[in-house]
């Protein structure tokens, strides 16, 4: 993968890879006190396959976890890449991990 950066951007409620300085894609999300509702990703076509979707959403759930929230994944991607990275999985509240598949 080029020079990947995470950043989130609160306005627009949404985090966003850039790859090389270019808008590569991003993960929108509502937010609700301190849970994020993470509605959808979307990695643009001339970027897929390389491993960007996953680079943003380890990204921002690592954030997420820096800012002291909570995730809920409805974005079906997402509890692909939580399976993958179990050490995420402890954002989604345990009572809501089974909706998403994650118990």
């Amino acid at each position: 993968m080029s020079t990947a950066d995470l950043r989130h951007d609160p306005a627009r409620n949404r985090f966003e890879v850039f790859l090389d300085g270019t808008l590569a894609g991003y993960l929108s999300y509502d937010l609700d006190g301190e849970t994020y509702a993470l509605n959808h990703t979307e990695v643009f076509p001339r970027y897929g396959g390389r491993g960007v979707g996953t680079f943003l959403v380890v990204g921002a759930l690592a954030q997420i976890r820096e800012l002291g929230g909570k995730a809920l994944p409805y974005c079906s991607f997402i509890p692909r890449v939580l399976l993958d990275h179990p050490e995420f999985i402890d954002l989604v509240p345990a009572t809501a991990q089974s909706q998403f598949g994650l118990v």
